[in-house]
């Protein structure tokens, strides 16, 4: 009787000890790591927002840098990362950066007739600690966007079926977008 109330209590340990492992992601064996995906789009209306008439950009540069909260300093820096041909791209970290701000940025876009970063979209913030209740190593970046020189013919009706006032004319009508 006594070596089977021990072998529960032993069991019931066991499973405890599985359970607060599991639950707070932790393996003391393997250092954090983290895959970073996002996606660089081409603006074609100017609009700092993705449209449907918005282009994946292939071979766009974009760089992960996290910096100390304190004093500034650089914990990490990533080596510069293309897109794949839908705009896409990944970037693999490893360590625990809980102290740090860490955010994806434009580099350089390959397109001659989109290469003017976007102001709201040239950098993307991302958390890349263990310590803030995501269980995933996946970390998403928002879409990162260049500017098209010139908006395309097709956005003011784009445009005008999203609920936006019409784009102001080349000659300089004075109609606002919202």
């Amino acid at each position: 009787m006594a070596k089977s109330s021990e072998f529960v209590l032993l069991f019931f340990l066991v499973c405890i000890s599985s359970s607060l492992s599991f639950a707070y992601g932790k393996n003391a064996t393997d250092p954090s790591k983290f895959i970073v995906v996002g996606r660089v789009y081409c603006d074609t209306c100017r609009v700092e927002f993705e449209t449907k008439l918005s282009q994946p950009i292939s071979g766009a540069t974009v760089m992960l840098d996290c910096k100390n909260r304190t004093d500034g300093s650089y914990t990490y820096r990533s080596l510069l990362m293309l897109t794949d041909n839908n705009g896409y791209y990944k970037i693999e970290v490893e360590g625990d950066y809980e102290e740090s701000d860490c955010d994806v940025s434009l580099v350089k876009s390959p397109r001659a007739d989109c290469n003017e970063p976007t102001e709201v979209w040239r950098k993307a913030r991302v958390v890349l600690t263990t310590d803030d209740g995501v269980s995933s190593e996946i970390r998403f970046a928002n879409n990162l966007g260049f500017k098209m020189k010139e908006a395309l013919p097709e956005c003011k009706q784009v445009l005008t079926e999203m609920g936006y006032y019409e784009l102001r004319d080349e000659v300089g009508d004075d109609k606002d977008i919202p």
